[in-house]
C-alpha cells in the first residue's frame, strides 16, 4: 500500500511539485529570517564577546546595554581594586568619535582605550602589527573591515572601491593625529561603525573634555572565586552595577528585543512564511486529494480500511515534507555560506533546525488533516456512479 501511495503522489508531477515547493518556500522563510534575526541580535553584544578576558564588567547601575555609555570617575577603578576576591582590575573607555579622513571626510568611530601597561581588552586577534605597538606615540589599531570600506582612503578611480589603510596611514580623532600601527579581526558590532582601539590616556586625549571618563572597569576574579557572590560584593561595596560577562550580553540582548522593532519586524516575516506555505501545501494538497477521490473509493470498495488510507495519507505528507524541508534548510544553509563575507548579519545555531522542523511538520499535519477527513467521510459508492 506504501507503494500505491508513493505511485498516486508522484503521478501528478504538477501537484506533486507545487506541494514541494510550497513547503520549500515556508522553510526558507522560517529559516532564513530567523538566522538574520539572530545575526542581528547577536552583533548588539559582539563587542563584550571580542573582551573575553575579564570575568566581571563594572558600570554605572543606569547603563542599559553596552553602547549605553555612562563614565565614572576614575577613583571608582581603585575602589574595585581594593575589593576581596578581585585580582586585578582594569579601565576601558569606550565611546563614538568622529574621525576626520585624508580626503577631509568625517567618519563615526567606536573608539577603545585599552589599560596603557597591560592592553587588557584588546581586539581578539591581529591581522598585521602587534597589539604592543599601541605603546608608540600617537598609536591606533583599526579593525580590517573599517580599514577597508569606511576608513578607506578615496579610490583613484571615480566610483571604485576605497583603498584600504595600511599600517603607517594616519588620520585625525578629535585634530589630534592617529597613526594606524596594527589591523585586527574583530566582530562586526550592530551599527557596523569602524572600531579604533589605542591607549586609554590617549583615548581621554582623543575624546572631548569630560569630568568623567571611564566606561567600564573590566575585573578577573581570583582562582576559585564565586562570580555571583563577587559582583554582589562590588555592587555593595561601591554601588555600581557588575555583571558577569554572560549577564552583561544577556542585558545587551534584552534591550534590543523590549525596545526595538526588530523582533516584530522578523517575527511577521515568519508567521506569513508560515501562513503562505501552509495556504500554498494545504491547497494543493487537498486538490490533490480531491483528483485522487475515485483511487480511495476503488481502495475502499476492495475492503481497505480507514487506518490503512490515514497511513497512505500521512506518508505522502512526510515525504512531501521532508523533501521541502531539505530544501528549504539547504538554501538556507548556501545564502547564509554565499553572505560569509558580506555586511549581512546571519547566524544559524542547530536550535533553528528544530524550529523550521516544527513549522513544517505543522504545515504538512494540516494538509494531511483536511485531506484525511475528506477520504474518511468518502463513500464507496462513488466507484459505481455514473
Amino acid at each position: 500500500m506504501n507503494h500505491i501511495a508513493l505511485k498516486m503522489l508522484m503521478g501528478d508531477k504538477g501537484k506533486y511539485l507545487g506541494i514541494v515547493m510550497g513547503l520549500t518556500f515556508a522553510s526558507l522563510i522560517m529559516t532564513q529570517q530567523p538566522a538574520i534575526f539572530l545575526g542581528i541580535m547577536s552583533r548588539t553584544y559582539s563587542f563584550i564577546a571580542d573582551v573575553g578576558l575579564p570575568d566581571i564588567w563594572v558600570m554605572d547601575p543606569k547603563v542599559q546595554f553596552v553602547d549605553d555609555i555612562k563614565p565614572l570617575q576614575d577613583t571608582e577603578l581603585y575602589r574595585v581594586r581594593g575589593i576581596s576576591g578581585v585580582q586585578w582590575a582594569m579601565p576601558m573607555y569606550k565611546g563614538l568619535l568622529k574621525a576626520r579622513l585624508t580626503d577631509g571626510r568625517f567618519q563615526t568611530c567606536n573608539v577603545v582605550g585599552l589599560d596603557d601597561a597591560t592592553l587588557i581588552g584588546g581586539p581578539p586577534v591581529m591581522l598585521e602589527g602587534k597589539i604592543d605597538d599601541l605603546r608608540r606615540s600617537d598609536s591606533v589599531i583599526v579593525d580590517i573591515d573599517g580599514a577597508r570600506d569606511k576608513l578607506g582612503k578615496p579610490s583613484p578611480t571615480v566610483g571604485g572601491k576605497p583603498t584600504p589603510l595600511k599600517i603607517g596611514d594616519s588620520l585625525e580623532l578629535n585634530d589630534r593625529r592617529a597613526i594606524v600601527v596594527g589591523i585586527a579581526k574583530v566582530s562586526r558590532t550592530f551599527q557596523s561603525q569602524p572600531v579604533v582601539y589605542t591607549t586609554y590616556s590617549r583615548a581621554k586625549s582623543y575624546a572631548p573634555r569630560e569630568r568623567k571618563l571611564l566606561s567600564f572597569v573590566l575585573v578577573k576574579a581570583k582562582k576559585g572565586q564565586d562570580l555571583a557572590e563577587l559582583t554582589r560584593r562590588i555592587h555593595e561595596t561601591t554601588g555600581l552595577a557588575a555583571y558577569t560577562q554572560a549577564e552583561f550580553k544577556t542585558l545587551t540582548f534584552e534591550y534590543f528585543i523590549h525596545n526595538t522593532g526588530i523582533p516584530i519586524n522578523f517575527g511577521t516575516s515568519v508567521l506569513l512564511g508560515f501562513i503562505v506555505g501552509a495556504a500554498i501545501a494545504g491547497q494543493t494538497f487537498y486538490n490533490f486529494t480531491l483528483g485522487n477521490l475515485l483511487q480511495f473509493g476503488v481502495l475502499k470498495a476492495m475492503g481497505t480500511s480507514n487506518w490503512t488510507l490515514l497511513r497512505m495519507i500521512l506518508l505522502q505528507a512526510v515525504l512531501v515534507g521532508s523533501i521541502g524541508y531539505g530544501l528549504g534548510v539547504g538554501l538556507t544553509a548556501v545564502f547564509g555560506f554565499a553572505m560569509r563575507h558580506t555586511i549581512l548579519a546571519f547566524k544559524f545555531p542547530w536550535q533553528l533546525l528544530l524550529f523550521s522542523g516544527a513549522g513544517v511538520s505543522l504545515i504538512c499535519v494540516f494538509a494531511a488533516i483536511i485531506s484525511i477527513l475528506k477520504v474518511i467521510r468518502l463513500e464507496p459508492a462513488i466507484v459505481f456512479k455514473g
